[in-house]
């Protein structure tokens, strides 16, 4: 089978392209994919629009991308922390868009994009500003609002693990949001912290599939 592993970082995040949707893993810092985003910031790409738990911290990672105009939109569930200064910088200037989306609906619009699934009604966010303008409708008596799924033109994720061939393990609660942006993206990108060869992983602790992934760098 044909080997995912590329050479380096620059050659992980080649050929994104302006205007891309980028998702983006992790939980804060627990499992982002840092050296990915330092990449994708020396690669040049801009008008992203990035899906990520948060919005940035301090002024590394997605908030570097932030600071260098690389971001259109930001679409999230926690734009605000206490080191969250450079998107608020922006978002109150007005350069840069944001979607506020509940972290469990944000999880299962993204798990819904790479299951294929047209939407689901959830009762999140009924009868507040975050409903306004979707489809409602009442099952067993309760209000439920539909929710669209979100699928990216990039994943980059960050794995502990991986093979050759793309299969990955992730350690402790870095799994957060990784598995699930791996296969909603038309274009999957891991960096791990090691390389193992085929074979090495136990296939009953493989949590994302090499059919899954594109690319695989060690970082």
């Amino acid at each position: 089978m044909r080997s995912k592993l590329v050479p380096d970082l620059a050659a992980a995040v080649d050929g994104v392209a302006d205007g891309s949707t980028v998702l983006i893993g992790g939980f804060g810092l627990a499992g982002q994919p840092l050296a990915l985003i330092d990449a994708l910031l020396e690669q040049g790409a801009s008008e992203l629009t990035i899906v990520s738990n948060n919005a940035g911290n301090a002024d590394f990672g997605i908030a570097r991308l932030l600071a260098n105009g690389r971001v259109h939109k930001v679409v999230c569930s926690f734009p605000r922390q206490s080191d969250s200064y450079v998107f608020d910088e922006l978002y109150r200037a007005g350069k840069v868009e944001l979607e506020v989306v509940p972290q469990g609906n944000l999880a299962e619009r993204i798990r819904a994009g790479g299951a294929g699934i047209g939407g689901f009604f959830t009762p999140t966010g009924v009868g507040t500003l975050l409903a306004e303008g979707k489809e409602t409708r009442v099952i067993d008596g309760r209000t439920y609002v539909l929710e669209s799924p979100i699928r990216g033109d990039v994943a980059l994720i960050g794995a502990y693990r991986g093979d050759q061939l793309g299969n990955l393990v992730y350690r402790k609660t870095s799994r957060n949001f990784n598995p699930m942006m791996a296969t909603a993206a038309t274009l999957t990108i891991a960096s791990v912290r090691e390389i193992v060869p085929v074979g090495f992983l136990d296939p009953e602790a493989v949590v994302t599939p090499g059919i899954f992934v594109d690319r695989v760098v060690a970082a």
